[in-house]
């Protein structure tokens, strides 16, 4: 299931405010290379999603030995301005790092680079796709739901398998 090397969205899209960064326009969505390490990872850590006990660079890493073509970035103008992570297990999808730089929200960047997960995970014949969110992030819940999502009834548990060095924030 061949992706196209380059999704392009139709233009800013938005269903609330409109951005008010210097950035705006054309979002296109490809796969991440390795080239975008350094902009992918500034952009997590702009966006508060790194955390000591996980080093960014090693899950990116991680990430390119597993269904690489599941982790994208969105630019605009050549910038990297989004990013977003995902996977299939043959049971579940999942969705990691979804980021969008700052000074480009309120464009429907999250929004298109959503719904090409979905898309892609779909082909795949993934029957449902889980995300977690911090509990104090209400912004992102919120989100979230404007496209679909419900709370699912569950505990999320997790266990460290192999330790990270800590990050350097």
């Amino acid at each position: 299931m061949a992706d196209p090397p380059g999704f392009v969205s139709n233009g800013p899209v938005s269903n609330g405010p409109v951005g008010n960064g210097p950035v705006s326009g054309q979002l296109t969505i490809r796969a991440f290379a390795p080239a975008d390490e350094a902009s992918v990872v500034a952009l997590w850590r702009t966006c508060g999603l790194v955390r000591d006990w996980n080093d960014p660079h090693k899950d990116i890493q991680r990430k390119l030995t597993t269904q690489p073509e599941l982790f994208l970035v969105g630019e605009v103008s050549g910038r990297v301005v989004a990013s977003v992570m995902a996977g299939y297990d043959g049971h579940r999808g999942w969705v990691n790092y979804l980021a969008v730089e700052p000074d480009t929200r309120g464009f429907g960047y999250a929004r298109t680079l959503m719904a090409e997960v979905e898309r892609m995970l779909t082909e795949r014949g993934c029957p449902k796709l889980s995300l977690q969110i911090r509990s104090t992030n209400e912004r992102v819940v919120a989100f979230y739901q404007r496209l679909g999502y419900a709370v699912d009834p569950v505990i999320s548990m997790g266990k460290r398998l192999i330790p990270d060095v800590p990050a350097r924030l």
